[in-house]
This record gives C-alpha cells, sequence and structure tokens, in this order.
C-alpha cells in the first residue's frame, strides 16, 4: 500500500524490520538499506535500470535476503515544493511496485540528497570514477537517514 502522509507510512512499518530507501532516477535506482532498529541507514547498491520487471525483481531479491519490511522513495520534489516530471516517474514506479507487494511504501522529500551525498564524497576524496559508481545508493541513504531519523522524533514524541 503506498502511504503519501509520512506519519501514516512511519505507523505502518513494522517494528524491528529493516526499511529500503531507494533513489529512483531514469537510468539507476540507488539502494540503501537501514538496521532493524531504525537508526542508521546504510548505502546497498546501485540497481542499473533495464525493464520494470527486471528492476523489481532484483529489488524483491534485495528485499527477501534482506527481510525488509518497508520501501521509502525519494521524492524528487521542485526547490520551490512542486511536483514536476520527475515526481510523477516515481510514482508511477511506486504504484507499479505496490501491485507486487503488500509491503508500505512511502515518500521522503529528497531535495539536495544527491548534492549531500557528492559532497560527503567530495570530502572523502572519494575519485571521479568511484563518485560516479556509488553517486545513487549513497543518496539513498541520505533519504532514508533522513526518514529515520524523523520517525524517531514521531516515535519520541
Amino acid at each position: 500500500m503506498i502511504y503519501d502522509d509520512f506519519e501514516t507510512f512511519a505507523a505502518a512499518v513494522p517494528n524491528f524490520t529493516p526499511i529500503a530507501g531507494l533513489d529512483f532516477g531514469d537510468k539507476t535506482v540507488g539502494v540503501a538499506i537501514s538496521d532493524r532498529m531504525g537508526t542508521v541507514a546504510t548505502p546497498l547498491e546501485t540497481i542499473r535500470r533495464k525493464k520494470f520487471t527486471l528492476d523489481a525483481a532484483r529489488l524483491f531479491e534485495i528485499v527477501k535476503d534482506r527481510e525488509v519490511g518497508a520501501l521509502l522513495l525519494g521524492l524528487p520534489r521542485n526547490m520551490d515544493g512542486t511536483e514536476g516530471p520527475r515526481c510523477q516517474k516515481t510514482r508511477a514506479f511506486a504504484r507499479n511496485l505496490a501491485k507486487l507487494t503488500e509491503l508500505p511504501i512511502g515518500f521522503w522529500d529528497e531535495r539536495l540528497s544527491t548534492v549531500a551525498a557528492e559532497r560527503a564524497l567530495l570530502e572523502a576524496d572519494t575519485s571521479r570514477k568511484r563518485r560516479a559508481e556509488v553517486i545513487d545508493h549513497v543518496a539513498a541513504s541520505y533519504i532514508l537517514q533522513g526518514a529515520l531519523d524523523r520517525m524517531r522524533h514521531i516515535k519520541a514524541g
């Protein structure tokens, strides 16, 4: 089921299950995974997009192997908060995933996540070639970490 409201999504996430954070793009899907306590997001891999069925098959292999309890997609809003074509593509991807799984699917505003990931990789003196290889799943971890931090505040509040 897809949740547009983040608080409702957070309530739907089963306790003590990892969440997969996804940075959906035209050519790749960056994947990050949380720990079971929902405190730390770790970059996992970048899926090179081919066809939806192949992309989804790889994603659901990860879901099964990691016992993932929910999927969180970065929603690439415009800087003024409006939704453009990239948001529409991300929402369409989520709708297609929802047809294949009962897992809760939510969205997190990902504005500037790729910029933050790029900055962190530059500060770590990562080579240009290596940055290109890892940027998508590092961006996914930034998206997921932001959501995990928010979920902790919701539960504490």
